[in-house]
């Protein structure tokens, strides 16, 4: 710890003391600070001066008790924060009136396991839709894994949205099913003429009970698992559940498997990134640009398809290491590969800059001011294009990007325009990344052995995916199964900027400011 870095923690410490708040250290990579149940909103209080970024919540079922965690971050420094409720008092003061960020997690926590978050701006259900009754927590160890359903789920049809009222204001819902083959999701739009004056989304249309089922495997399964949360960040989170288990078993992998890793992870991020600009332009009718981007976005996959045996890249990352190793053959044609998608790019992006009914549908459309998106915690390329300097390659490194030279692209525009440019850099810098793992990609093996880890053992895991920080949290039980898991997508945090982000913006627009968040629906409802 730097003694910059130490300043927050140390004043931290202090206003605690003076605050009367006992704290609990333990943990050495990541510290759990423990606190009494009655003191979590008071913490947050403290945590909100040092301007300490909620980052992450999750609740587990721990015999006859429950332990609510919260994990905060400052200039690359997490801090785990813990309590533990007991049965006969499931409540707990709730942080979301402090941090927005932490509203719709602790609704989830509220739904899946009955904690009270006492005093929450917003108490309606947020995961749970009809598919359990009010009185039933699927993440309570004695909830079965089938559950009890009904043979078919009643309709979501008593959420009490949010209205507004008044002369020309009428209401517009769209969804849960689109026109188009994307997953599903509910948007209700308050609008005059054709100004947007409130949107409220309704999420959970494709919870999968990805935690619940994550209970007793074993850790080769778990990594399955975690690649099929989002398709698209099936690398991402499976590295993110990987290295949670290899923390918690105390467990090294071998340096060329984690240059592998960071291959494969950056290859992600430039696939959609290439198919995310394609889309954006194809939102605002230029289709030009959509298809030779989707060209690209499709050679690419091609190539991963040959060189991986999966065009997503699923299943290419195992608990110790890697399942496809590279060759002098391969790693050639990689540099090929690099030097023709950079000849395309060279030719095809000044299309991009250089049209300006481009120009006047991207700029202005959809801003998302430095405040807001700071408050929403907002990450990846959403929050780097609203002035959120942060990137765990960078500020939080992991092996192997603690070798690597990176520099992260960060605008203040905050609208479509550089939500789209940013992307662009970011692709670039990837490629950087890619070039010096294959001149770097150091020999050895690509798996190291699986070691049984401890009972009770946790790990805490972030990547930078390609969408952001992913926080990922393992506990195994005795027999190397996994006891609890949980996986915190970037998408959580994106998506309530959305509502923000098309506030005053024509109905119209909501297309493109959608697709320029491109938040996961399956990566947010689990």
């Amino acid at each position: 710890m730097s003694e910059f870095e130490s300043d927050w923690r140390q004043s931290l410490l202090a206003l605690l003391e003076n605050a009367a708040i006992n704290v609990r250290i333990a943990g050495a990579a990541i510290e759990q600070w423990h606190i009494s149940a009655e003191d979590w909103q008071r913490f947050a209080e403290l945590a909100k001066q040092q301007r300490l970024r909620w980052a992450a919540g999750w609740a587990e079922h721990l015999g006859s008790d429950f332990v609510v965690n919260a994990c905060f971050e400052k200039q690359g420094r997490y801090l785990w924060l813990k309590t533990t409720l007991t049965a006969d008092n499931l409540e707990l003061p709730s942080q979301a009136g402090l941090y927005p960020a932490a509203s719709r997690s602790e609704r989830h926590s509220q739904d899946m396991f009955g904690v009270n978050f006492a005093g929450h701006p917003d108490s309606r259900p947020w995961t749970r839709h009809k598919a359990w009754n009010k009185h039933q927590y699927p993440l309570r160890k004695d909830f079965p894994l089938p559950g009890e359903p009904e043979k078919q789920t009643p309709p979501d049809i008593d959420y009490n949205f949010i209205k507004a009222r008044g002369s020309g204001v009428y209401e517009i819902p769209v969804g849960p099913v689109h026109a188009g083959i994307i997953e599903p999701g509910h948007f209700r739009f308050q609008a005059v003429g054709e100004t947007v004056l409130h949107l409220e989304e309704r999420l959970g249309y494709v919870h999968k009970g990805i935690e619940k089922l994550a209970e007793g495997r074993s850790p080769e399964a778990l990594t399955k698992l975690a690649g099929r949360i989002s398709g698209d960040s099936t690398v991402a989170h499976s590295w993110a559940a990987c290295r949670a288990m290899e923390l918690a078993a105390g467990l090294a992998i071998p340096p060329r498997a984690g240059f592998i890793r960071a291959l494969l992870c950056e290859r992600e991020r430039i696939a959609n990134h290439l198919g995310d600009i394609g889309a954006i332009c194809n939102d605002v009718g230029f289709a030009f640009a959509q298809m030779q981007f989707s060209r690209l976005r499709e050679l690419w996959q091609r190539s991963q398809a040959e060189t991986f045996g999966h065009r997503l890249l699923m299943d290419s990352i195992v608990p110790g290491g890697v399942n496809t190793n590279l060759s002098d053959e391969h790693c050639a044609l990689m540099q090929q590969e690099i030097q023709a998608l950079r000849a395309e790019l060279d030719e095809l992006l000044p299309a991009l800059d250089l049209n300006s009914s481009l120009e006047d549908r991207l700029l202005t459309t959809g801003f998302l001011s430095t405040q807001t998106a700071e408050l929403f915690g907002c990450l990846g390329y959403v929050g780097r294009a609203s002035g959120q300097d942060f990137d765990v390659r960078r500020d939080a490194p992991y092996p192997p990007y603690d070798h690597l030279a990176f520099k992260a692209a960060v605008e203040t525009q905050g609208d479509v325009a550089s939500r789209l440019w940013i992307r662009v850099k970011e692709i670039f810098a990837a490629i950087k990344l890619i070039e010096q793992i294959l001149q770097q990609l150091p020999g050895g093996d690509i798996i190291a052995p699986w070691r049984r880890p401890p009972e009770h053992s946790e790990g805490l895991a972030m990547i930078e995916g390609w969408r952001g920080e992913i926080i990922t949290y393992v506990r195994f039980a005795d027999d190397n199964r996994v006891s609890r898991f949980y996986a915190r997508d970037p998408s959580l945090l994106n998506w309530p900027a959305l509502e923000r982000i098309v506030l005053n913006n024509i109905v119209p627009d909501f297309p493109v400011c959608n697709k320029s968040v491109n938040g996961s629906y399956s990566g947010h409802d689990l």
